[in-house]
């Protein structure tokens, strides 16, 4: 049975060269058949998104992803993903999820989010400032507990099947600690999902749908390359290819 996370492509591609080499995705240069990836998975957005509780063009974009892979028969199909999550937290079945699973450890992470929340009720409520300047010291004590702990259940596997969380990636590198949201985005959440089911990454593309982005000048449809902050550490180490990526622009 086929992955049915995988898209067919509608557009015959047996004309169009394919490399075997993973485009660098620190390059603005974008391969065709990603290209086409793209504009299909943009259509697929733009019927879905009316049950997506959101309009992306009258409100604020997302950076979206796809990942052409080759399949085990030698055949191409590609993957789709949403930086993040989709507003209103709203589930879409041919996206490929998070790397992690909000159920670990008994979905600690909901636990710790509903304790963050009841203690910054209890910084509204009071009105000595004692108590504020307590409340607040135990809630960025218990945020900066919780985000350890997340990172340390993203774990990340890369084109060897070796598997290293966030946390053991970050320090392996020169970029110092992760920040908020390394792995959400779309490229390591498409190459974690290919290299976790035997499929070879041919062609990646990330671009932004809907409302302009004021403050990162993003635009509509266009494309942008993985960002440097929270994705070179990690697709360096995914990919295990430091010298390709050295040659970016």
């Amino acid at each position: 049975m086929d992955n049915p996370l995988i898209f067919g492509f509608k557009k015959a591609i047996s004309t169009i060269n394919i490399s075997k080499q993973l485009n660098n995705p620190f390059k603005k240069d974008i391969p065709e058949i990603a290209a086409i990836a793209a504009q299909e998975f943009q259509h697929f957005i733009a019927q879905e998104s009316q049950s997506w509780e959101n309009n992306f063009l009258a409100k604020k974009g997302k950076m979206f992803g796809v990942l052409v892979v080759q399949k085990k028969d030698e055949t191409y199909g590609f993957l789709a993903a949403v930086s993040g999550k989709l507003p209103n937290n709203v589930k879409c079945d041919k996206l490929i999820p998070s790397i992690f699973n909000d159920s670990a450890d008994d979905f600690f992470i909901n636990r710790g989010m509903t304790e963050l929340t009841e203690i910054s009720e209890e910084i509204k409520e009071s009105s000595c400032q004692l108590e504020i300047y307590a409340l607040k010291k135990r809630r960025k004590e218990k945020s900066i507990k919780l985000q350890e702990q997340l990172f340390k259940n993203y774990k990340i596997l890369n084109l060897f099947g070796i598997e290293k969380n966030v946390i053991e990636i970050f320090k392996d590198s020169s970029h110092g600690s992760p920040p908020s949201a390394a792995g959400e985005c779309a490229a390591p959440k498409l190459l974690h999902h290919a290299f976790k089911h035997q499929l070879n990454p041919i062609a990646l593309a990330e671009f932004w749908w809907g409302t302009p982005s004021e403050n990162t000048e993003r635009n509509h449809k266009e494309f942008y390359p993985a960002c440097k902050n929270k994705c070179r550490p990690i697709l360096e180490y995914m990919l295990d290819n430091t010298e390709l990526f050295s040659k970016d622009n």
